[in-house]
């Protein structure tokens, strides 16, 4: 009687689940769905540029630091004092 109910809690359980995931599949490939998961896909793709952008701009100040930082060794001139004189 036991091994029964435990069978039948199982199957129960078992319908459900699959029941909820074949609402899932079938709203995902109705045109909401697929405008839902586009959206989705641009939104992350979106940051992704975003933080590829600030990377490189990091980047890019990291490496005018190293070259100024070379070229007043090299020199012995502020790379920015040439400029400031040149405008001042």
């Amino acid at each position: 009687m036991i091994r029964r109910v435990f069978w039948l809690g199982v199957g129960i359980a078992a319908g459900v689940a699959l029941s909820r995931k074949a609402k899932q599949t079938a709203h995902a490939i109705t045109p909401a769905g697929i405008a839902g998961n586009l959206g989705d896909a641009v939104h992350e793709l979106a940051g992704a540029i975003g933080a590829f952008g600030a990377d490189v701009r990091a980047g890019m100040v990291e490496r005018e630091e190293e070259l100024a930082d070379t070229v007043e060794r090299r020199s012995g001139v502020t790379p920015g004092a040439r400029a400031r004189r040149a405008n001042g």
